[in-house]
């Protein structure tokens, strides 16, 4: 039976009035007939358009403008859904009294249809249901193209006996749904009659629309086009879900359930339910030798996605404590309940009550199934498995939280691990979970960080309006969701509702409507604003640098005078002058100080010495800082002058203390960096003594040589930073430098230090090391006058932090400078029971850009929020677990001792473990050793800690060294960090012709990585090792003379110099590889730390002290009386069994 096309005024007045009573799921009908007395529209009838079904049509995905439940008016989004197309014989505006019977549940066996089907096949077993006069044979069917493929486009599995999930198989209607019958020609032609035009008109719009009042639709709202999603996925309420479980938030599809989640029958009646926020779900472990079923009465410890138990499907096994695949869909187990909406909207099916999905999950729960129950994560025996280094390779793990929960659903809208990473990506509901596992839980982030290759550019926004939270100021982000018809947002982090600004749909050049869910704050995690003016309290500052030069007899002596001034030099054209301008001065210091004016009329600077000490002043207001493109040619003068000028100068002392405070008053008014240059010990104000005590190395009372021996530097850096002065260091280390007091210098002002011990220009490699750091210093990008405020969810709260800033108040960071090497570590604590199923992290970094240019750079984490502790520690991230825990151990060494914190870390390890075997082994495996495989790497980092120069017990680190390291290891990325930990090491005699070459994506092939211990090490072979921060060539004494030949251009492995080394370049395929590989290393290090690491050639039987440099970095081997990793393992073992 075909009927006429369906009115475009919605359904008829029945039904609306029906609407506004609570919904209730519909009898099977009686009659096929509508009734006679039916109404006919009132003069204000406003017509509403309800989703239908028509045999034979494939169940549609939530379009714009529906949403789950009765289908109400209230419960759109947009007040009106979007015009549907006007299909002959359609059953759109349907009365309610004409309903289908429900679908059976299919029969064993049965798998859904392989995509969606058209809208015009005909569907058999829609078609055997259905009333005698409401069956047509195919060919009547209308053919309406679909405008949704769901995702996957594949089957959907079916157990045995089993009913479908909630929302049906693709193209079928979900089960026990009532349908919707052919209108009557008579009903169709009183709804024609009403000439007024349907609900979804919207008028042309010229010129710039008004803001949209409360009920109505925003802009860009008219027919076809999408409505905003308005569901709260992250309301979890702490009574868990209808079940009396908590609701674990792991799913690889946007959630679909309706908004007050699923009622088993008898819980709550339907109304009352609906006002709730959905909820998330996850798939429940399969029927052993059959598809996946979804358990809705599944205990709350069952896990999901990632989580801690074993499923097989199809015969491919699921692997527990793993996160989701791409896109975060398993790739074993995918199931939907509901359908996606296209665009991103988290909406259970249109065709889905409340009361249909209690009635399916009461009919499941009544059969006999095989229930789920949790298994934890994957044990793994570490005492039967070894590290492998290979996972270090991999890239960080991915988040739990899929970015179809996103608001826009893309790719792009969580924060990538290299810039934020949290140590736990899934995020304990209670306090009492998060302190019963005993994991630390923080985050990591590098804001300002340098970009690879390979690496999207962070989008740069100019809005009229800088959208915010009234309340807690969180920036707008893909994790908000839109309410009252998209014209308000709400905030993902306090959840507090703020109004929608216009031009997020308008676009006033173009004057057309735009998508806002392609706008790059709502697809985009990492975003950069161009900051208005109530942001500023002056105009942007310009880049500043005054250089503060040693030239007393060590520094001229080392060299060091002469390479800086060649380096600046030659670095002038990449300082960053955009805007032209830049400005630099020059302080040179020995027992005086020397200012030089640089005023651009003189043709040679002039050099005013200041030997009056007692106090700190200016010798002239103007001109010692210049703008660098007006006077560039004095100022290449002077650094073509500055060698010659102190090269025979025979003073040995430098007043550092002095000049530092005349170079803070002399850029005080507008801020900058203060570049340090520095080969002696400081005299005068702020004198510093030597005290190196070699019998102190390696005891308990070396760490009086780790902290500042004076207040002078910290109290120093602490009064320059409300002025925007930052101080970075460069100290060469001939003599003792005291490296742990100077460094408060740049510890408190966000600068950075490096130090080169035993420095001499006359070696060319010390030479190179330090001009290419220099220079790469002076031409990267940085930040000025900066502050950082990260927030975070209601209920979670930042207890510390860890970096070089200085702490204005209780959680922001005051950041004169921020550079790309900076990273920060934030200690975090759940203080309350977490109401949503979200947790969301965001970074703020307000900053004026080496362009002048003041912006705000926003980065936006979220990971979900679960009950379930297998969850937890499934979705721990080892490699930022470490990295915390090591910017840890550098605070406790540093305000106790290193003893303290070396016996810090084996007491975590040791908490970590025993709680895991609390929770998840048997008495049986209590003998074993056993660690989830998400964390089988943290022993062995751990003891990469121990055995690293900041912690190692040794007499044979010198305090100035140790100083640096810890220094280093404070604002080290977490990348550079497990090099630190566990160096890589390759076998460059026995490596693939492939290797040392670039591969299909251009980029260098590396050889494999070995386990580093000596286990792999031939007599024969040549060896890479790189940390870091230092690249090591292990050459065996049995190695053949050709390799010799063909690497260093010498006959024999006895004619081979041990020690720093430059590698000759050399026309054959092998020195090109070796070449590529060292220099690939050196340039990855330069662009993420500044780092040009140093090559060591290493002999098998050259100098101990040498060796020991290289062996040190066999994390596995036993090292200076600290255990191998066997021995370490049997430690823990027997700790643990104590504990």
């Amino acid at each position: 039976m075909s009927g006429p096309p369906p009115s475009q005024y919605g359904v008829p007045p029945q039904q609306q009035q029906q609407q506004q009573q609570p919904y209730r799921p519909q009898q099977p009908p009686m009659s096929n007939m509508a009734p006679p007395n039916q109404q006919q529209p009132g003069p204000n009838f406003r017509p509403q358009m309800t989703p239908v079904m028509r045999p034979g049509m494939p169940q549609q995905p939530p379009g714009p403008g529906y949403a789950s439940g009765p289908p109400s008016r209230a419960a759109t989004p947009q007040g009106f859904p979007p015009q549907r197309p006007n299909v002959p014989g359609g059953q759109q505006g349907l009365p309610p009294q004409i309903q289908q019977p429900s679908i059976r549940p299919p029969q064993p066996g049965q798998v859904g249809p392989q995509g969606p089907r058209s809208a015009g096949s005909p569907n058999p077993a829609m078609q055997q249901n259905l009333p005698p006069m409401l069956q047509r044979p195919p060919s009547a069917q209308p053919r309406v193209p679909s405008p949704f493929r769901p995702p996957g486009g594949g089957q959907t599995p079916v157990s045995p006996g089993m009913p479908p999930p909630p929302g049906g198989h693709p193209g079928m209607p979900p089960t026990g749904m009532p349908q919707h019958p052919q209108p009557n020609q008579q009903q169709h032609q009183q709804a024609m009659a009403d000439p007024r035009l349907g609900p979804n008109y919207i008028p042309p719009v010229t010129g710039t629309p008004p803001p949209p009042g409360p009920g109505s639709a925003p802009p860009g709202s008219r027919a076809g086009r999408r409505a905003y999603p308005t569901s709260d996925p992250y309301a979890n309420p702490p009574s868990a879900s209808a079940y009396g479980a908590p609701v674990d938030p792991f799913t690889a599809q946007r959630p679909m359930t309706p908004a007050g989640g699923v009622a088993p029958q008898g819980a709550q009646a339907p109304h009352q339910a609906q006002h709730q926020a959905p909820q998330f779900f996850s798939p429940a472990d399969g029927v052993q030798g059959g598809a996946g079923v979804p358990s809705f009465g599944s205990p709350a410890n069952v896990p999901t996605f990632g989580g801690a138990h074993q499923q097989q499907q199809h015969g491919q096994p699921q692997q527990p404590g793993m996160p989701p695949g791409p896109g975060g869909v398993n790739p074993v187990q995918q199931f939907q309940l509901g359908t996606a909406s296209p665009y991103g909207s988290p909406f259970a099916s249109p065709y889905t009550s409340q009361a249909d999905i209690a009635q399916v999950s009461g009919q499941m729960s009544n059969m006999n199934l095989a229930q789920s129950h949790s298994q934890g994560p994957i044990p793994v025996n570490l005492l039967q498995v070894p590290p492998d280094p290979i996972a270090l390779e991999a890239d960080a793990p991915q988040h739990w939280l899929s970015h179809e929960a996103a608001v826009s659903r893309s790719p792009m809208a969580n924060a990538p691990a290299k810039y934020k990473r949290c140590t736990l990506n899934a995020v304990p509901q209670t306090p009492q979970m998060l302190s019963k596992i005993k994991l630390p839980f923080g985050l990591l982030v590098t804001p300002y960080r340098h970009l690879l290759e390979g690496d999207e550019e962070v989008p740069v926004i100019n809005p009229p309006q800088i959208v915010r939270c009234r309340r807690c100021r969180t920036y707008i982000n893909p994790w908000v969701q839109f309410a009252d018809q998209g014209t308000r947002w709400k905030c993902n982090l306090c959840y507090l509702t703020n109004e929608m600004p216009t031009f997020f749909d308008w676009d006033p050049e173009t004057r057309q409507h735009v998508n806002r869910l392609e706008r790059p704050e709502l697809t985009h995690s990492v975003v950069e604003f161009i900051a208005p003016q109530e942001y500023m309290v002056r105009p942007p500052q310009p880049v500043v640098m005054l250089f503060v030069i040693d030239v007393s007899y060590p520094a001229v002596r080392s060299g060091m005078v002469g390479t800086a001034a060649r380096t600046i030099l030659d670095s002038l054209d990449q300082i960053p002058n955009i805007d032209n301008r830049t400005k630099v001065g020059f302080i040179t210091v020995d027992t005086n100080l020397h200012f030089y004016n640089l005023n651009p009329n003189l043709q040679d600077p002039q050099m005013l010495v200041v030997s009056d000490l007692d106090d700190t002043f200016l010798p002239m207001p103007y001109d010692l800082l210049v703008s660098l493109t007006e006077s560039r040619h004095v100022i290449e003068t002077l650094l073509q002058r500055i060698p010659e000028m102190f090269k025979n100068t025979t003073v040995v002392g430098n007043v550092l203390g002095r000049a530092l405070q005349a170079a803070h008053k002399m850029i005080s008014p507008i801020g900058g960096k203060i570049v340090v240059l520095q080969a002696s010990l400081p005299t005068g104000e702020g004198a510093l003594k030597p005290r190196e005590d070699v019998k102190l190395l390696g005891t308990p009372k070396e760490v009086q040589l780790l902290q500042p021996q004076s207040g002078f530097y910290k109290n120093l850096a602490v009064a320059c930073s409300p002025t925007q002065v930052s101080m970075d260091l460069f100290l060469m280390g001939g003599e003792y430098v005291d490296v742990a007091t100077l460094s408060g210098c740049a510890k408190f002002t966000g600068g950075s230090v490096y130090y080169y011990p035993s420095f001499t220009a006359a070696r060319s490699e010390d030479a190179l090391k330090f001009a290419h750091e220099f220079s790469h210093f002076l031409s990267r990008p940085i930040g000025l006058e900066a502050v950082m405020r990260i927030r975070a969810s209601k209920g979670i709260k930042m207890t510390a932090f860890h970096g070089n800033f200085f702490l204005r108040s209780t959680d922001l960071l005051s950041l004169p400078s921020v550079n790309p090497d900076a990273s920060f570590a934030v200690e975090c604590v759940v203080q309350e029971n977490l109401t949503g199923g979200v947790a969301c992290f965001q970074t703020a970094l307000l900053h004026t850009s080496s362009s002048g240019e003041r912006r705000i750079r926003v980065i936006t984490l979220a990971v979900p929020v679960t009950a379930n502790m297998g969850d937890v520690i499934s979705s721990c991230d080892q490699y930022a677990l470490a990295t915390l825990l090591a910017k840890k151990a550098v605070e406790r060494a540093l305000t106790s001792k290193l003893e303290d914190a070396r016996d810090a870390l084996l007491h975590k390890l040791d908490e970590i473990i025993t709680a895991y075997k609390q929770e998840f082994l048997t008495t049986g495996q209590s003998g074993q050793l056993v660690l989830p495989a998400n964390l089988a790497m943290l022993p062995v980092l751990t003891l990469g800690m121990l055995k690293h120069l900041a912690f190692r017990g040794s007499a044979n680190v010198p305090s100035d060294l140790r100083s640096y390291v810890l220094a280093l290891m404070y604002v080290l990325p977490p990348e550079v960090i497990l090099r630190a930990l566990y160096p890589r090491f390759w076998a460059l005699h026995s490596m693939d012709k492939a290797c040392g070459l670039p591969g299909e994506n251009g980029r260098i092939v590396f050889p494999p990585t070995l386990n580093a211990n000596s286990e792999r090490i031939e007599r024969h072979g040549i060896y890479l090792m790189e940390n870091g921060t230092e690249i090591f060539l292990w050459i065996g004494r049995q190695v053949q003379p050709e390799l010799v030949q063909m690497l260093f251009d010498r006959p024999s492995y006895d004619a081979v110099i041990a020690g720093k080394a430059t590698l000759p370049v050399l026309n054959n395929p092998f020195s090109t590889r070796v070449q590529n590989l060292v220099g690939k290393l050196r340039e990855q290090r330069l662009l993420q730390i500044t780092c040009y690491p140093n090559l060591y050639v290493v002999k098998e039987d050259c100098d101990p002290g040498l060796r020991m440099m290289m062996l040190g970095g066999l994390v596995e081997d036993r090292v200076e009386g600290v255990w191998s990793y066997a021995q370490f393992l049997g430690v823990l073992r027997d700790r643990t069994l104590k504990g």
